[in-house]
C-alpha cells in the first residue's frame, strides 16, 4: 500500500541571510516550522534554532556537504520534510544545485532570499545584470601567480575580469579582497580596473569599501563574509585580438629576436584553427608570440608553452604580463619533458623543436584530440624533410605551404620591398573517427 506521506515530503532549500528569521518570508518560516529535519550551516542553523519546534532534528553541514543529500534523502524516504539552509539565493553559485541534482527536481522546492549580490549592488547604488558572476569557494590554492593553470580558485575570476568591464566575485575567508586585488595586480591589471567590497550586508557592522586602487586594496583587510565588485574604470585604446607588429613583443636581440613574425604567426594561427575554449600547446615559444595571441582568440581555453632558453622565457613571461594573459602557462624547460603533465590538446605549434622534431611529431599526434592541428614552421630544408618524413611514417594527413612574404621599406624618397626569409608552414590533421569503421 502507497503511504501519501512519503510521498509528499519534500525538501525545501530556503535561502537565508544574516538578518534571520526577521529577514525570512512567510512561505519559508512555514516550511521552516513543518520541517522534522532541518539542515544547514552551524552560522544558518543558529540564526532560526530558537523559533524551531522541538520536534525537528538539526543538522550541521560544515564539512558534511557530501553526505547532506544523503541525510536528507533517507528522511524523504522515512516520509519527513526537510528544510535546507543555504545563504542568499541558493541558485546563485550557492549549493540548490548539488542538491537537484543528488534528489531530483520532483522533491525539492527552492524558496531564495535576496542574493547578497543583490544587496552589495543595491549598497553600491548600481544595476548589476550585465555583470559576469564568479565564485571563488574553492579550496586555497595560495596566492595568484603568473602562470598559474586553470585547476586554481581564482583563475575564473581573472579570466572574467580579463572578459567583462565589470564582475562580481562571492568571496571565501582564504580568497577574500585583499588576495583578488594582488592577483589583478599579478595579472598585469593596474589603474584601469576599480574593486569595492560590500561586507557584513544586513548586519548592524555592515560596511562598504567603494572604488578602491588595486594597490590600496592589496595591502588591507577586509570584514568577512563580503563579496567583491571589479570595475574596469577606463577601458583604454581597443586592442586587436591578434596580429601585433613584431615590435610590440619584447624580444632578444641583436638576434633579431626569436619570434615568429607576423606574416607567419597569422598564417600559422589560421592554420590552427583554433575554437574559443581550445587547449593549445606552443613548444619552442621564444618570446611567445604565437602562443599567446592564441591565448587571446582562445579566451576560455588555455595555453600551456615550454621554451628552453632562459632569457626567451623571460621575455615570454613580460609579454604574457604585458596583454594580462591569464590563461597562459609558460615552462622553461627542453621539450619533450614535462608534456606528460599537460592536458590533450586541441591544436599544437612548434616553433623551435631543440633537436627532437621526430619524438614531438610523433608525441603531438598521439595526443592531439580528435579533429586537432599540428602546426610547425620551418626555414631550413632539412628540418622540412624531417618532418614531412615522420609524418608520412605515422600516416599522418599534411600539407605544406611555402609562405614568402616582403615589407616595404624606405629608400631614400621611395621605397622597395625587403624579404623575409622563406618559412614553410606544415600542417597534419588529427582525423576525427570514422563512424561507418563502427558497424559491420
Amino acid at each position: 500500500m502507497r503511504d501519501p506521506v512519503r510521498e509528499t515530503a519534500r525538501c525545501a532549500i530556503l535561502g537565508i541571510l544574516d538578518d534571520g528569521w526577521g529577514g525570512l518570508a512567510d512561505a519559508a518560516r512555514q516550511r521552516l516550522r513543518a520541517a522534522r529535519v532541518v539542515i544547514g550551516a552551524r552560522r544558518t542553523l543558529d540564526l532560526v534554532a530558537p523559533h524551531l519546534p522541538a520536534t525537528a532534528e538539526l543538522r550541521d553541514m560544515d564539512g558534511a556537504l557530501a553526505s547532506m543529500p544523503g541525510w536528507a534523502a533517507q528522511a524523504l524516504g522515512d516520509g519527513l520534510p526537510v528544510a535546507v539552509l543555504a545563504t542568499g539565493d541558493p541558485l546563485c553559485h550557492g549549493i540548490a544545485s548539488f542538491v537537484i541534482a543528488r534528489l531530483g527536481a520532483a522533491h525539492v522546492d527552492v524558496l531564495p532570499a535576496p542574493s547578497t549580490l543583490q544587496l552589495a549592488f543595491a549598497r553600491l547604488k548600481q544595476p548589476w545584470q550585465d555583470v559576469a558572476i564568479r565564485s571563488c569557494h574553492s579550496r586555497d590554492d595560495g596566492e595568484w601567480q603568473a602562470g598559474a593553470t586553470p585547476a586554481h580558485g581564482l583563475y575564473a575570476l581573472l579570466q572574467a575580469v580579463r572578459e567583462h568591464p565589470r564582475v562580481a566575485a562571492f568571496t571565501a575567508p582564504h580568497n577574500g579582497p585583499d588576495r583578488i586585488a594582488r592577483a589583478l595586480l599579478a595579472a598585469g591589471h593596474g589603474a584601469e580596473v576599480r574593486l569595492s567590497v560590500a561586507a557584513r550586508l544586513g548586519l548592524a557592522d555592515e560596511a562598504v569599501f567603494a572604488g578602491l586602487m588595486l594597490e590600496d586594496a592589496a595591502a588591507r583587510r577586509f570584514p568577512d563574509p563580503n563579496i567583491v565588485v571589479i570595475e574596469r574604470v577606463d577601458p583604454g585604446v581597443p586592442r586587436a585580438v591578434f596580429g601585433f607588429d613584431d615590435h610590440d613583443y619584447v624580444q632578444r636581440h641583436p638576434d633579431k629576436g626569436l619570434i615568429t613574425k607576423l606574416e607567419a604567426r597569422a598564417l600559422s594561427l589560421a592554420k590552427l584553427a583554433l575554437c574559443v575554449d581550445s587547449v593549445v600547446w606552443d613548444i619552442g615559444a621564444g618570446a611567445g608570440s604565437v602562443g599567446l595571441e592564441a591565448s587571446r582568440i582562445a579566451v576560455r581555453g588555455h595555453v600551456w608553452a615550454i621554451e628552453k632558453n632562459a632569457a626567451d622565457a623571460a621575455n615570454a613571461r613580460e609579454n604574457a604580463r604585458r596583454l594580462r594573459a591569464s590563461n597562459y602557462t609558460l615552462i622553461e624547460g627542453r621539450a619533450p619533458e614535462g608534456l606528460d603533465a599537460w592536458p590533450d590538446p586541441d591544436a599544437v605549434f612548434i616553433g623551435g623543436s631543440g633537436g627532437e622534431l621526430e619524438a614531438l611529431i610523433a608525441l603531438c599526434l598521439a595526443r592531439l584530440r580528435p579533429g586537432g592541428r599540428l602546426v610547425m614552421n620551418f626555414v631550413t630544408i632539412e628540418n622540412l624533410g624531417t618532418a614531412t618524413a615522420t609524418l608520412e611514417r605515422l600516416g599522418a594527413v599534411w600539407d605544406a605551404t611555402l609562405l614568402s612574404a616582403a615589407r616595404s621599406q624606405p629608400i631614400l624618397d621611395m621605397h622597395r620591398l625587403a624579404a623575409h626569409n622563406p618559412v614553410w608552414i606544415v600542417t597534419a590533421h588529427k582525423q576525427l573517427p570514422d563512424p561507418e569503421s563502427n558497424h559491420e
